[in-house]
């Protein structure tokens, strides 16, 4: 069975879910800085073949530096960020689509005043 999960709100500059925890972002020591998440489209929707996730990282914030061997579709919904994409570092900003490859090293910076916020969609089989 299908699920909808609505818009709630905004808070902190970060776009949330009715009904979807939101999670800090990485390990312990994963060195992210001021990230959260929230698995918009998951196990938990019964999604078999792709999940869905938002990720929010506030100003001065960071994700950690992931390399993985699966690839990632990313759509950015608000603010901008630097983003370091194997050895070459890009800005990034709302309305930018971006593919990364499977085992490509990258790490999002938030630039600016507002939050960065982006969807990210991965296999469901990491």
């Amino acid at each position: 069975m299908g699920v909808i999960h609505r818009l709630q709100s905004q808070k902190q500059g970060e776009l949330r879910w009715e009904g979807v925890p939101v999670r800090a972002y990485g390990p312990e020591n994963s060195r992210a800085k001021d990230a959260t998440r929230q698995i918009l489209i998951g196990n938990d929707e019964g999604a078999q073949n792709f999940h869905l996730r938002y990720f929010a990282v506030q100003p001065g914030g960071h994700t950690s530096l992931d390399q993985h061997a699966h690839d990632h579709g990313v759509y950015v919904l608000h603010g901008r960020a630097r983003l370091r994409l194997g050895d070459e570092e890009h800005e990034v900003r709302a309305g930018d689509a971006i593919y990364i490859p499977g085992n490509e090293i990258h790490q999002f910076f938030a630039l600016g005043d507002e939050a960065f916020g982006f969807l990210c969609v991965v296999p469901a089989k990491r």
